[in-house]
């Protein structure tokens, strides 16, 4: 009798053992361990040297809290991993955005993580959960995704968000937004070029590209964007080479160089980066202010971009569509002064818009010039 207690004791003590053990397997938190960065060429943030798929087989999943620990002693904590910049402005994320080849550690128009965190080809980054799924609720809210199948839009233009942007006193057909005409990366670049011929356009500012990328895509095997090379080649492109970051100086004196040299170029223009999207979306707000749009009118013209993509619209989507206003409320504070904190609705834009063009080191007669040229 004692034998078979003891027996029943031991074997319970070695189920409670298992179960503590279970609990502490549990308790694991998903790490990447100790791996390598590399740097985000075009933004100049801080990707890991990891997939988007590897990072999430470690255990990591969209809308999780994760700390950050550099080698050099940078940490970030409690950030969100995200699939899209689903920040406030400035703040910092670790995002696996579609077509991205790693996971990114990045601040929202923010400076360069790179130069941020001091990292370097030797740097190595633990990437460690802090709380599954805290942000979750964030990531269902603002989770995006498009497809790169043109036959999958119900016209060439929705695919290329191709189409001109008008308000104030700047009239329709003047001024056009696309996604890229030369760069590839979405499909997209044959299909826009062949709209930008169609509404003979003549003068383009690429915020995406140097003239060295815009060499890359001429030399790939799938370049057929015959009328913009003959554009660049004419001299008709500008190319600004820019990150997202729109308050930067170099941001700011760079976009606002070019508009004044659009002044002495013939129409009609198009803006574009990559996407037709973020980048191009800022432009475009700064030169609706300029010209007298309306706050209402600024948004209505970026959420186009929005219901070509992705299909939002008020009526389909509402929950979604205000959400993603707060993007285009972002740009019109950092057209007019981010410090200020206002609400947008107070902000006086066209005043803001001048005050952006004196930041990037215009005069008074530059930009009066400018504003009578989208004027017209």
């Amino acid at each position: 009798m004692k034998t078979e207690r003891m027996i029943g004791v031991l074997m319970a003590v070695l189920l409670l053992l298992t179960a503590l053990a279970g609990c502490s397997d549990a308790e694991k938190k998903a790490t990447t361990g100790e791996v390598g960065v590399l740097k985000d060429t075009e933004f100049g943030n801080v990707y890991l040297d990891l997939t988007i798929d590897e990072f999430e087989k470690k255990g990591f999943a969209f809308g999780d809290s994760i700390d950050v620990k550099f080698s050099n002693g940078y940490t970030l904590e409690d950030i969100p991993y995200y699939s899209g910049y689903y920040v406030p402005v400035g703040a910092a994320l670790a995002v696996g955005y579609p077509g991205y080849p790693h996971v990114m550690i990045a601040r929202n128009y923010g400076s360069p993580m790179w130069e941020e965190t001091g990292a370097d080809t030797d740097t190595k980054v633990v990437a460690t959960v802090r709380e599954a799924g805290k942000y979750a609720p964030i990531q269902e809210l603002y989770s995006l995704s498009y497809s790169d199948v043109q036959e999958e839009y119900p016209s060439d233009v929705a695919f290329c968000n191709f189409r001109t942007f008008f308000g104030g006193e700047l009239s329709e057909g003047r001024f056009y937004r696309s996604a890229s005409p030369c760069d590839n990366a979405h499909l997209r670049a044959s299909a826009a070029d062949r709209l930008a011929e169609q509404a003979g356009i003549r003068c383009v500012m690429n915020l995406a590209d140097s003239p060295e990328e815009m060499e890359n895509y001429r030399q790939a095997g799938d370049f057929a964007s015959l009328y913009y090379d003959g554009l660049s080649g004419a001299g008709g492109v500008l190319f600004l080479n820019l990150n997202a970051n729109y308050r930067d100086p170099r941001f700011a004196a760079t976009v606002s160089r070019a508009l004044l040299a659009m002044t002495e170029m013939e129409g009609p223009y198009l803006i574009h980066c990559q996407e037709g999207k973020d980048r191009t979306g800022f432009v475009c707000s700064l030169i609706l202010a300029l010209a007298g749009a309306t706050r209402e009118e600024i948004r209505e013209d970026y959420m186009v971009t929005y219901a070509n993509y992705y299909g939002i619209t008020r009526e389909k989507t509402p929950e979604k569509y205000e959400a993603v206003l707060t993007f285009v409320d972002d740009f019109l504070v950092f057209v007019t002064d981010p410090d200020k904190q206002m609400v947008t609705a107070t902000l006086s834009l066209e005043e803001g818009a001048r005050d952006y063009l004196r930041y990037g080191g215009l005069t008074e007669e530059e930009i009066g010039k400018i504003e009578a040229f989208v004027r017209g």
